[in-house]
């Protein structure tokens, strides 16, 4: 069995909270680090499962935006023409 110390689960409470989307600054401060780096490069790791979710996360943003400017293209398309008419 791999050997728990405080400081393991310090590592394991910060990567969790990164992972969970927390604001950067706010989690520096509850780890009690005056540098950010520390923070985001000594105490939080990320897995290849959080990067795989990360990007499939950003592609169905992608997708949305794209919907949403569809969208906004035929409207602006369905008012010009009744200016014309």
């Amino acid at each position: 069995m791999p050997k728990v110390t405080p400081h393991v689960c310090r590592h394991t409470y910060c990567s969790h909270n990164a992972s969970a989307g927390m604001n950067p600054k706010t989690l520096q401060y509850l780890m009690g680090h005056s540098d950010i780096s520390v923070t985001m490069n000594v105490y939080t790791h990320i897995s290849f499962d959080n990067a795989e979710e990360e990007l499939k996360r950003m592609e169905e943003f992608r997708k949305a935006q794209a919907e949403i400017e569809k969208k906004n293209d035929a409207k602006a398309i369905s008012q010009k023409m009744f200016k014309v008419v």
